[in-house]
């Protein structure tokens, strides 16, 4: 989600400050078009950094009875992907 926002947040941006011909006095459209471009791209470089860091885990648990005991059997597997370096 976050990647979408900082791309909507930069196209916000970039049509206040190249698109909009209109001037209010008490406001400045471009800065604010240029610190939202600025947010926007921020935002998009934490959603890329945060989907490089996702991990996956999977876990798996069976039961069974072992047939020459006649004991029930539990095995448990973890599986983890990802790295822990950047």
């Amino acid at each position: 989600m976050s990647i979408g926002a900082g791309i909507a947040l930069f196209v916000i941006g970039a049509i206040l400050v190249f698109a909009v011909n209109f001037e209010v006095e008490w406001v400045n459209l471009d800065m604010i078009g240029y610190i939202l471009m600025g947010a926007g791209a921020l935002v998009f470089l934490i959603g890329i950094v945060l989907v490089v860091r996702r991990r996956s885990t999977e876990t798996v648990s069976r039961t069974a009875v072992d047939p020459a005991a006649g004991e029930q059997v539990t095995r448990r597997s973890t599986t983890t992907s990802g790295d822990d370096t950047i």
